[in-house]
């Protein structure tokens, strides 16, 4: 996938081992250039001088983890300054001593698939600085360039390339987060009825995704109730050719679908396979973690409910493994 859009690189001075993807009719693909990441200093307030951004120094991610309302997240205790290919110079937050991350935004139980903290975090961190303070809109670049929410998007994606990180983690991140400002519409300075159609775009694909995944689990498993038909790329087929056939059917499909996502539909193409691939595990951890979730407010309001429903359950696998090994026995 070329990461690059086509707009011509912004020039200036130069600011160290760094250079501009090559302009012409075919966008350059985004390669690993973490040197436009540097020192972004420290802003100036009533106890400290301010600190210039240094493009010879490497940047410095230092934290400082707080704990508010039972929740936790961090503060940068210095910028990051990042230089964009084509906004110029961006240095986040504006505000260090209000601003607040939990570095990688994402589920808990998808943790194992994009890590909170790794190669991307330089390029997390500044996607959440350009967003801050909260309540803001936009955010303009030193060099004066207004930077909406999906410009940001994009500026994530191309600096996680700079920062490093694997191409399938980091298109996987930018379409979730793209598919959050469709949701959400925030800060973009789209018309109301575009919000509205990305929103219904994104709405309409989830449950297109939920319907016709159960759908086919049940074809595969051969649980369909009798008003609802097979599939017809599934079929009466033996299990193994119902699996390819659903799975061929769903990447073929997701893509297709993607072409109603418009200027997103490299982010709609992402979010409809991953999701289509993954449903059955996301429904497994997702029911997990709402389990354990479960067991963890229990033994915290209700201690002795908590044991009582553990002491049962260990009871019941007992009764299920004996009633398993007598009737194999038998």
């Amino acid at each position: 996938m070329p990461e690059s859009d086509g707009i011509a690189p912004i020039t200036g001075p130069p600011t160290g081992p760094i250079t501009g993807p090559p302009t012409g009719p075919i966008p350059a693909p985004i390669t690993e250039q973490p040197h436009r990441f540097y020192d972004g200093g420290l802003g100036a307030s009533a106890n400290q001088q301010g600190v210039p951004p240094d493009p010879g120094k490497d940047a410095r991610i230092e934290l400082k983890r707080v704990f508010e309302a039972r929740r936790e997240s961090f503060m940068m205790q210095r910028r990051i300054a990042y230089r964009d290919r084509h906004l110029g110079e961006l240095l986040v937050p504006r505000e260090t001593a209000s601003f607040r991350t939990d570095l990688t935004s994402v589920p808990a139980f998808l943790t194992w698939l994009v890590p909170k903290t790794g190669e991307h975090l330089p390029a997390t961190l500044l996607h959440d600085g350009l967003h801050h303070p909260a309540g803001v809109p936009e955010y303009t670049s030193t060099e004066g360039h207004v930077v909406r929410r999906a410009e940001a998007d994009r500026v994530l994606r191309d600096a996680m390339a700079d920062a490093g990180t694997a191409l399938i983690r980091r298109w996987l991140i930018w379409s979730a987060v793209a598919m959050v400002t469709m949701l959400e519409g925030k800060g973009t300075g789209w018309p109301t009825w575009l919000r509205w159609r990305y929103r219904l775009t994104v709405g309409l694909t989830l449950l297109a995704i939920l319907v016709l995944g159960t759908w086919a689990t049940l074809d595969l498993f051969d649980t369909l109730p009798s008003w609802l038909g097979p599939l017809w790329w599934m079929g009466d087929r033996p299990w193994w050719a119902e699996l390819v056939g659903g799975l061929s059917a769903a990447l073929v499909l997701s893509s297709a679908w993607s072409a109603t996502w418009g200027r997103f539909w490299k982010a709609g193409a992402v979010v409809a396979i991953s999701l289509t691939v993954l449903l059955h595990v996301t429904a497994a951890l997702l029911a997990i973690t709402a389990a354990y979730q479960f067991m963890e407010r229990l033994t915290a309001k209700a201690p002795k409910t908590a044991l009582v429903t553990a002491a049962l359950a260990m009871l019941a696998a007992l009764a299920a493994f004996v009633a398993t090994v007598l009737t194999r026995g038998g």
